[in-house]
């Protein structure tokens, strides 16, 4: 069995980018590896339902009840089940580019106090528990800050699930500083989730080869310890 691997962050935060690279430097120490990225926009009949809710069809960000977003989110990644679990099966690890803390760390923002524990409490019963899903043996954030995350953001490619530069969420910079506070908030307290700062102390961009090297000795100790 496969260990599961999930790479996290806000939006921008080089998530993808970093997962590619762990995904051939572990090709090139001999692992079998293979690599999923949620959400599945254009895989599944929930994914399509986030690009809707992302680009603004369901209201604004706030107008849905961030307990019935979870659920699109939730719901994506059990239509992939059975693909994530056979890539789990024939493979030395699987590196996946956001799963279940993104749903954690992105819906919780937007509460406060007990609402917020009780929706964390909640969607990893329903991610974990109702749908099954594997818990990763390791979780990697790289933490960025929401201001650089918005600069990156206008710099990706064209993405399909929207036409804008920024989506909803993208968007928002109180929202996204929110999400990473969550997120930070989530790694301080897990034994199985570590931190990648993305930035250097005077607030510049670490470089992408820096960032991919601490990231791949944290996943090699992992493994090492499996």
């Amino acid at each position: 069995m496969a260990s599961l691997i999930a790479i996290e962050g806000i939006d921008g935060a080089g998530k993808g980018t970093q997962a590619g690279r762990l995904v051939q430097s572990l090709k090139d120490l001999g692992y079998r590896v293979d690599t999923l990225q949620f959400p599945r926009y254009s895989q599944t009949t929930f994914g399509s339902a986030i690009g809707d809710f992302l680009n603004g069809r369901f209201g604004a960000l706030n107008d849905v009840h961030p307990q019935l977003a979870a659920v699109l989110y939730a719901g994506d990644r059990f239509e992939s089940r059975s693909l994530l679990m056979q890539m789990i099966e024939e493979n030395d690890v699987v590196v996946l580019d956001r799963f279940v803390g993104s749903n954690l760390a992105h819906q919780s923002a937007k509460l406060d106090g007990t609402e917020r524990h009780a929706l964390i409490d909640w969607i990893e019963k329903v991610e974990f528990g109702v749908f099954g899903l594997p818990r990763p043996n390791l979780t990697v954030l790289i933490d960025m800050s929401s201001q650089m995350s918005r600069e990156l953001v206008s710099r990706k490619a064209a993405r399909d699930y929207t036409t804008q530069e920024a989506d909803l969420q993208e968007s928002d910079l109180p929202y996204l500083e929110r999400v990473r506070r969550c997120y930070l908030a989530l790694s301080h307290s897990r034994l199985d989730w570590r931190t990648v700062h993305g930035l250097k102390d005077d607030g510049s961009l670490r470089t992408i080869e820096c960032v991919a090297e601490e990231i791949l000795g944290l996943v090699r100790t992992q493994l090492a310890g499996a």
